[in-house]
C-alpha cells in the first residue's frame, strides 16, 4: 500500500498518459451524443432509428477495436525496445485490415440499408428514417477505420496529444454541422436524420486527413516509408495475426453478442430501443474515464513486459488494481443520483414518450448499481491480459460467459418467461458480468498472462520466474 502512494513515477506517468487519452474519449463520446441529442428532438421514432444503426456501426467499431488492441500488443511492446521498422510494419498491416473490414460494411449498408433497420425493428417510420440515415453515415466507415488504427499507434508509442487535439476539433466540427444540416440553421438546408448523417461524414473524413497531415509535417511514428509501411510478407501478417486474431474474434464476438441484445430489445419495443440508446449515449460518457484509466495501464504494462522489465509490470497492473474500483464506484453513484437530469436532455423538446423515459429511467439505475462490477473484467482482459501478451484468455471467458450464458438466458426470459423489459436487461448483465468477474480474478494470480513477444520480455520472464521460482513452461 506504500509503494502504491510512494512512487511518484507511476502517478505521473498515469496522468500524463491517461489525461490525454480521457479528454480524447470525451470528446469522441460528445461527437456521438451531440447526434443523439439533436436527434432526440424530432421524437422516438428518429432516436430509435439513429439508435439501431449505431448498434449496426458499433458491430463494426468491435471489429476496429479488435484491431487496433492487438496492434497495441505489438506496438507498445516494440516501442519499449524502440523497433521503430517493425512498429511501422505493424501499422501498415493494421490500417490495411481496417480498410477491408470498414468497406465491406460500407458497401453493404449502401446495397442493403432496409435489411440493416430490419433487423432490430420493422416498424415502417423506423426503417425509413434509418434507411436514409445509414445511406449517409456507412460513408464515414473507411475514415473511422484508420483514424482507429492509426490513434492506437500514438498512444502505444506514449504520442496522445495529436489523436485528442484532431478529437477536439472535428467534434466540434461536428456540433455544428449537426446543429446547422439538422436544423436548417448557419445557411444550411433544414436536412433533418440526414443532415446528422451528412456532419457525421464529413467530421469523420476530416479528422483521417488531419492526423495524415500532421504526421506527414511532423514525421512522427507515423511517418515512414512505404516500404516499411506496406513492404511486409506473408511470414509478418502470420506473426500479426496469429497475437492479433484472437483479439479481434474477441472483440467481434462481444460485440455481436451485443448486437443480439439489441435485437432482442428492438424487438420487444422501438420506445424500449430508444431507452436503451439514451443509456448508450451516457455510458459513452462515464465510460470515457475508464477507458483511460485502462489504455494508460495497457500502455505502461506492455512496455514493460517488452523491455523484460516483468517485476514492474506486475506492480503495476496491482496499483491500477486499486485505482480502478475506487473510479467506478464514483461513476456509479453519479449515475444512479443525476440520471433523471441526464434523461431530461433528451426530452428538451418533448417528443420523447413516457414509455422511453421510464424504461430509461429503470435501467440506468440498474445500470449503476452494476458498474462497478462490469469494470473488472474489462481492465483484466483489455489493460492487462491483452498488454502482457495474452490474447486468448479474453476469447474463452467473453464466449463462455456471454454467448453460453447471457444471451441464452435473456433469450429464454424475453421468449419463454415473458420478462419485462427491466428484468431482461437485469438478465442480460448478471449472467455475463459476475462469473466472468470471478474468473479473471483467478487467472490475474496465476501470473500466465504474460506471454511477452520481444527477446527482451522472454529473456525478462525467464529471470522473473527463475527468481522466483514459477515453472513458466519454457
Amino acid at each position: 500500500m506504500k509503494d502504491l502512494f510512494n512512487d511518484k513515477g507511476f502517478w505521473k506517468t498515469t496522468l500524463k498518459l491517461a489525461t490525454p487519452i480521457v479528454l480524447q474519449n470525451i470528446l469522441i463520446s460528445s461527437f456521438t451524443l451531440a447526434d443523439t441529442l439533436f436527434v432526440s428532438q424530432l421524437g422516438d421514432v428518429s432516436l430509435s432509428a439513429v439508435g439501431m444503426i449505431g448498434q449496426w456501426g458499433w458491430l463494426l467499431n468491435m471489429v476496429l477495436i479488435g484491431i487496433s488492441s492487438g496492434t497495441s500488443v505489438f506496438v507498445a511492446q516494440y516501442w519499449g525496445v524502440k523497433e521503430i521498422t517493425k512498429i511501422n510494419m505493424t501499422c501498415g498491416i493494421a490500417s490495411l485490415s481496417a480498410m477491408i473490414i470498414s468497406g465491406l460494411f460500407t458497401i453493404f449498408s449502401l446495397l442493403f440499408p432496409s435489411t440493416v433497420v430490419n433487423i432490430f425493428n420493422n416498424n415502417p417510420d423506423v426503417v425509413a428514417n434509418g434507411t436514409s440515415y445509414l445511406i449517409i453515415v456507412s460513408l464515414s466507415y473507411p475514415a473511422i477505420a484508420i483514424t482507429n488504427v492509426l490513434s492506437s499507434v500514438l498512444r502505444s508509442v506514449e504520442s496522445v496529444k495529436l489523436p485528442m487535439y484532431v478529437s477536439a476539433l472535428t467534434t466540434v466540427l461536428n456540433i455544428f454541422l449537426d446543429y446547422g444540416m439538422i436544423f436548417g440553421k448557419f445557411g444550411f438546408t433544414e436536412m433533418g436524420i440526414k443532415g446528422a448523417a451528412l456532419a457525421t461524414s464529413i467530421s469523420a473524413w476530416v479528422g483521417v486527413i488531419l492526423i495524415l497531415l500532421v504526421s506527414l509535417i511532423t514525421k512522427n511514428i507515423l511517418y515512414a516509408p512505404l516500404k516499411n509501411t506496406l513492404g511486409f510478407k506473408i511470414s509478418d501478417i502470420k506473426i500479426f495475426y496469429r497475437k492479433a486474431f484472437p483479439v479481434i474474434f474477441n472483440e467481434t464476438m462481444w460485440g455481436a453478442g451485443t448486437f443480439v441484445f439489441n435485437i432482442i430489445f428492438g424487438h420487444m419495443g422501438y420506445e424500449y430501443f430508444a431507452a436503451i440508446t439514451i443509456l448508450r449515449s451516457f455510458e459513452n460518457v462515464a465510460f470515457v474515464f475508464i477507458i483511460g484509466i485502462c489504455n494508460a495501464c495497457s500502455i505502461m504494462v506492455g512496455k514493460s513486459v517488452g523491455k523484460g522489465k516483468i517485476e514492474r509490470g506486475i506492480q503495476d497492473t496491482k496499483r491500477f488494481l486499486f485505482i480502478f474500483p475506487l473510479i467506478s464506484v464514483v461513476i456509479a453513484l453519479i449515475t444512479y443520483f443525476f440520471r433523471a437530469e441526464f434523461i431530461g436532455i433528451f426530452n428538451m423538446g418533448n417528443n420523447i414518450s413516457d414509455i422511453t423515459l421510464n424504461s430509461a429511467m429503470s435501467i440506468m439505475a440498474f445500470y449503476a448499481f452494476e458498474f462497478t462490477i462490469r469494470q473488472i473484467p474489462f481492465l483484466m482482459i483489455v489493460g492487462i491480459f491483452r498488454s502482457g501478451g495474452d490474447t486468448v484468455t479474453g476469447v474463452k471467458y467473453d464466449l463462455l460467459t456471454l454467448w453460453g450464458l447471457s444471451i441464452p438466458a435473456t433469450l429464454i426470459a424475453v421468449y419463454v418467461l415473458k420478462a419485462p423489459f427491466i428484468v431482461a436487461f437485469a438478465v442480460m448483465y448478471i449472467f455475463e458480468d459476475y462469473i466472468k468477474s470471478i474468473m479473471c480474478i483467478k487467472y490475474y494470480k496465476s501470473m500466465k498472462w504474460i506471454k511477452p513477444v520481444t527477446n527482451e520480455g522472454i529473456i525478462g520472464l525467464n529471470k522473473y520466474c527463475k527468481e522466483k521460482g514459477i515453472n513458466n513452461g519454457t
